[in-house]
């Protein structure tokens, strides 16, 4: 009887126990649980509410505004969405953001874009108000117009650095870019369309890349000494410094520098660096190739800089006829349907008579043509020449015009007068027209059209920078023969039959060309970088204006 009660009281115990355990079980279960939800309610969203309509409406109406760089677009944008934060997306905010860190890449800055600020305001975004969260969303807003407008016509300001820059900015409606790539969580759709579509300006972000990486393990350019030339077969100390130049340069191995002589190697890796860099190749060292071999990654790299940021200043569409000149490196295209046509050497303007840039549209070819004097030229040369010798206009077959297009005799005009610079002065068609045989017109308020040469000797030399601003063509009547293909009744033989008569001629263009005159230093061939001299120092300019810090 004992032992049923104990083993009556060791079952309820069990069983209590048993319960207990259970009980226990579920209640961790129930513990893990709460704990899950927990941990799933604490996963980051994919979305940082940046402040409030009325926080937003509030700063864009206060003097704070003025510290954006275009707080006008800035407040026409807010107020056509309602003041609602634009930069709430995680992913899209921090893509971007991180695009402007990366600017760089391209030859722009994250510092001119609130880049400092934006980045640590975003390394601290928990802990910011609703207040400094809306200016943050506007500041991004801000930085996002302020980079697209550099990606669409440059940081730099070019009639700021060219005497004469004509080209019309490039259009686009940032606010509506915005919203679409917004719409699309995709900025960069906003971007490339914004950026230069020009295959030279994406080559320059690689060739940029590339010299970027030189500049970091680069030695020391010794400087190499001018002097006499240095031609094939001659000795010269300077050889030593040459070869190791031509070697760092990736033009030269398998060599001893340590001699002075000019061998057959060293004479290919000279002719090629002139080659690609737009002097005669001919194998002769003299000053302007001393001068390219002393240029150095540095240099070589903000070359690049400058040119990128020519690429965002120049017209997205150039058109599906042109004549692209680049007047730097004294040379000249025919291109149809992105294809050339044919190639020319030019003259352009020297340094005191620059060549503009500019753009239009040819409109008639003249033969045989007379030359009206530009102001520059009339008032440098033409008076001061009559002044000192009263033959000149005879000697250079001028005649004077007054306003109203009556011919005047030289010999009554009063050259103390300053009425003569009022006077229209004209050379008539001859050996001595520095037009030649033939003009191109392109009618524009700079006076500048392309034309033929009697000094043809002068397209042998490096340095064509030798016209009063018009451009000299090579070949030029095989352009002109082009230009007037489509019309059957200006053939070669026709256009000869032209020219030996002797008068002039003028026909009108049917086909539609434009002549696009720009200016750029650097660019990719076949390949491999590409530079030419900075006639007119206009990189330079450029670099300054690039370095910069931008402000409100």
């Amino acid at each position: 009887m004992n032992s049923l009660k104990t083993l009556d009281l060791v079952t309820k115990k069990v069983f209590l126990i048993g319960i207990l355990l259970l009980l226990g079980i579920f209640s961790c279960k129930n513990k893990n649980e709460d704990a899950t939800d927990l941990n799933q309610s604490e996963e980051p969203s994919e979305e940082t509410t940046l402040g409030t309509k009325n926080s937003i409406s509030k700063i864009l109406s206060s003097p704070k505004s003025d510290e954006l760089f275009l707080s006008d677009s800035v407040k026409k944008f807010y107020e056509k969405k309602e003041y609602l934060p634009t930069w709430s997306n995680n992913k899209l905010r921090e893509g971007f953001i991180e695009t402007l860190k990366n600017a760089e890449a391209e030859g722009l800055y994250f510092k001119d874009y609130h880049g400092n600020e934006i980045e640590a305001i975003e390394g601290s975004l928990n802990s910011q108000n609703n207040n400094e969260k809306s200016r943050y969303d506007i500041l991004l807003t801000d930085a996002f117009f302020k980079f697209s407008s550099h990606l669409l016509n440059g940081k730099t300001n070019p009639q700021k650095i060219h005497e004469i820059f004509d080209l019309p900015k490039n259009r686009a409606n940032l606010s509506v870019l915005l919203n679409n790539a917004l719409a699309k969580n995709d900025l960069e759709i906003a971007f490339n369309e914004l950026r230069p579509n020009n295959p030279v300006y994406s080559q320059l972000i690689v060739s940029l890349k590339e010299y970027k990486e030189k500049l970091k393990d680069s030695v020391e350019f010794k400087e190499i000494d001018g002097g006499e030339m240095i031609k094939p077969g001659m000795q010269d100390a300077r050889l030593q410094k040459i070869k190791f130049r031509l070697m760092v340069l990736g033009y030269l191995k398998d060599i001893d520098p340590f001699t002075n002589d000019y061998s057959q190697p060293v004479q290919d890796a000279i002719k090629q660096i002139q080659l690609e860099n737009g002097l005669l190749s001919d194998g002769i060292v003299g000053n302007s190739t001393i001068k390219l071999l002393n240029i150095d990654y540095k240099a070589r790299y903000n070359q690049v800089l400058a040119n990128l940021e020519r690429w965002r200043w120049y017209p997205r569409d150039l058109g599906e006829h042109y004549i692209l000149v680049n007047i730097a490196n004294y040379h000249l295209e025919v291109i149809k349907d992105n294809k050339i046509i044919s190639s020319h050497k030019i003259m352009v303007g020297t340094d005191l008579r620059k060549t503009p840039i500019f753009s239009d549209e040819i409109e008639y070819i003249v033969f045989n043509p007379n030359w009206t004097i530009p102001p520059t030229i009339k008032n440098k040369d033409v008076i001061p020449g009559v002044r000192k010798d009263s033959s000149y206009l005879k000697r250079k077959n001028i005649d004077i015009y007054s306003s109203n297009g009556e011919l005047l005799n030289p010999n009554e005009v009063d050259w103390n007068s300053n009425k003569v610079r009022s006077y229209t002065y004209r050379q008539k068609p001859g050996s001595s027209n520095p037009l030649g045989k033939v003009k191109i017109i392109y009618p524009n308020k700079h006076l500048i059209y392309l034309h033929d040469t009697p000094s043809k000797s002068l397209f042998a030399r490096n340095s064509r920078a030798q016209s009063s601003g018009c451009i000299r063509v090579e070949n030029v009547m095989e352009l002109v023969e082009y230009l007037l293909s489509d019309q059957s009744d200006y053939n070669s033989g026709k256009i000869n039959e032209i020219l030996e008569k002797g008068k002039l001629k003028q026909v009108q263009m049917d086909q539609r060309v434009t002549v696009h005159h720009l200016y750029w230093t650097a660019w990719i061939e076949n390949g491999k970088p590409r530079f030419t001299e900075d006639i007119y120092n206009y990189d330079e300019k450029i670099i300054e204006e690039l370095n910069k810090v931008s402000k409100p």
